[in-house]
């Protein structure tokens, strides 16, 4: 007897989400994280892909640099405040979308995500948890600062807050 509430075999073909898709699917929203330095160094740079998308993601997080510095340099332009850390969408490309912060020290964090319909909401709260996530790890004694985050500890909370993100907008 076979159950009538029964799984396709491949969701993603029918169209129809397991809960073990869904998770993966959720799971691979995130592509790449990464923490740029006020002198544009990469002081973190994690993408949660396979090996072969890592150059890519890393050219796409650099070229991100000159949309941050437009957008900060020509304010009127580009819609946000003189106050506001959170610079939304960058640019969007054929297979990614690219969002930007900005600290009060100059810090970029840029975020490259796979998910085209990403709400606002759950991109500010990812920003919010990251930067008191980078806030922690610099804070540390023993770290040098405008050198890479080498923090095992950092490494592990950037890959909880990308595994919850778009689960809840509560942080």
């Amino acid at each position: 007897m076979q159950s009538q509430s029964r799984l396709p075999a491949n969701p993603s073909r029918t169209g129809a989400k397991g809960f073990g898709s869904l998770i993966k699917w959720r799971e691979k929203m995130i592509v790449c994280v990464a923490v740029v330095g006020h002198q544009n160094n990469p002081l973190y740079v994690q993408s949660f892909t396979d090996a072969d998308d890592a150059l890519k993601l890393h050219h796409i997080v650099h070229c991100s640099l000159d949309v941050v510095d437009e957008r900060v340099n020509n304010p009127k332009k580009s819609g946000p405040t003189l106050n506001e850390t959170f610079l939304g969408m960058l640019y969007p490309t054929e297979n990614y979308k690219v969002y930007g912060y900005l600290t009060n020290t100059k810090v970029k964090f840029v975020l490259v995500t796979t998910d085209l319909d990403v709400r606002d909401a759950d991109v500010r709260n990812f920003f919010r948890r990251f930067h008191a996530a980078y806030v922690d790890a610099v804070s540390n004694p023993f770290h040098v600062p405008g050198k890479k985050i080498t923090s095992k500890t950092f490494a592990e909370r950037v890959s909880n807050i990308v595994k919850s993100f778009g689960l809840s907008s509560a942080g």
